[in-house]
């Protein structure tokens, strides 16, 4: 039986690591790359290269993938999968799904009316540590649920806004970007908070306030707080920044009556806290792309669909089902859908902000280049705050919310 073909778009920047993941496969005899597509010509090709998607689309039958990983810029994310989809191939889609929730809305539609696979690369769906936590919830572990949030604070440099156009921007001409924290670097982190609390639908979720701000000279959002509620009054809190002093390992925490989970979901990392036990587990993690080879595999050798597969997604033999369909991203969508109907974030004052120069021990005051990074007063701890009390930045006073 022949290798799955696999082709990778984007293959600059993040990319790179979907190259590697395909070689990985390859050595295991899984896969193959059989094309790479990017507007730049690779100095070091490792297979035929295409300028473009379309250029691959109407190559020579024999040429087109099993699979297509697409690994480029938010708002681009709609017309290449939906071309993909249509040319009959299974996509590996990056996160954020889409730029807009109507867009989401589409993409599944096309998933659904050509029957093909569409897997979102929120990588933290494969990690075997959230089934367990959930299964920890649903046995009571830590009591009744009374909040679950996701704290984020990471450091983001000026090289990593200048990196593209689309970076750091809300919005291109007509076309809706929506690049920011919460949408993009610490989207795991949002999605996985969702993912415990059983939220994986848009109708799982309620509302959702926002508390947008940046502390950098983009448009978009590098340090926001975000209350949502799911429809089953689950409340969910986010205190999210690019704005540090360090960056330190994303969590998710679950709060509850008798105890709290922590899961670093970087490293597949529980720790369960109660009264009566303090433990601490690492799990192991499935890859996307790995899933979603399987799962097409079962399909195409005759498996019908899993009866448990959920949102009636696709699934295959042992119910091998999409660990991160299209579908199961619909309640992050709405998180996204709110903050790109949101205000402008609002600019912190230059009093609560210090700009560094992370490539210089140290350096301090107005430095230059390509290393410096703004670090918000005390941000960790607002954000800490955000997530545990499932309130925003401004509900709680922070002190650059209240400059005029």
């Amino acid at each position: 039986m022949s290798l799955p073909k696999v082709a990778v778009v984007g293959i600059h920047g993040h990319g790179g690591s979907h190259l590697r993941t395909v070689a990985d496969l390859e050595a295991r005899g899984l896969a193959r790359l059989s094309a790479v597509v990017d507007p730049r010509e690779p100095e070091d090709a490792t297979a035929p290269w295409f300028a473009s998607l379309g250029d691959l689309l109407s190559a020579d039958a024999d040429a087109l993938p099993d699979v297509v990983v697409l690994s480029t810029p938010i708002h681009t994310h709609l017309p290449l999968a939906r071309a993909t989809m249509e040319a009959g191939i299974d996509v590996l889609l990056e996160k954020p799904t889409t730029a807009s929730l109507a867009e989401h809305a589409e993409l599944v539609a096309v998933a659904e009316r050509t029957g093909r696979l569409c897997q979102v690369g929120f990588q933290t769906f494969g990690s075997h540590a959230l089934p367990a936590v959930a299964d920890m919830i649903a046995r009571g572990e830590v009591g009744q649920v009374t909040g679950i949030g996701a704290v984020g604070t990471w450091v983001r440099t000026a090289a990593y806004w200048a990196r593209s156009p689309w970076a750091g921007r809300r919005r291109m001409g007509d076309r809706a970007v929506v690049d920011g924290v919460v949408t993009n670097p610490l989207a795991h982190a949002v999605a996985t908070a969702l993912w415990v609390g059983g939220a994986r639908a848009s109708t799982d979720i309620a509302y959702v306030n926002t508390d947008l701000w940046r502390a950098n000279p983009i448009e978009a959002d590098d340090t926001s707080s975000l209350r949502a509620v799911g429809t089953d009054g689950t409340r969910y809190g986010f205190g999210l920044t690019l704005c540090a002093p360090e960056r330190t390992p994303a969590r998710v925490i679950v709060q509850g009556t008798a105890g709290e989970i922590e899961l670093e979901y970087e490293r597949d990392l529980v720790r369960l806290r109660t009264g009566r036990v303090v433990a601490e587990k690492q799990y192991e993690r499935t890859g996307l792309l790995e899933n979603l080879l399987l799962a097409r595999a079962a399909l195409d050798s005759g498996a019908g669909p899993d009866s448990g597969a959920a949102n009636g997604a696709p699934s295959g033999r042992a119910g091998e089902r999409l660990l991160c369909d299209v579908r199961d991203t619909g309640a992050f969508m709405q998180v996204l859908e709110a903050v790109r109907t949101a205000a402008d974030p609002a600019p912190i004052g230059d009093a609560f902000v210090e700009w560094v120069d992370g490539g210089l021990s140290g350096a301090q005051g107005n430095p230059e280049g390509d290393a410096r990074h703004p670090v918000v007063r005390d941000v960790a701890e607002w954000c800490e705050r955000a997530a545990r009390e499932q309130r925003t930045f401004t509900e709680l006073g922070a002190p650059w919310t209240a400059q005029t």
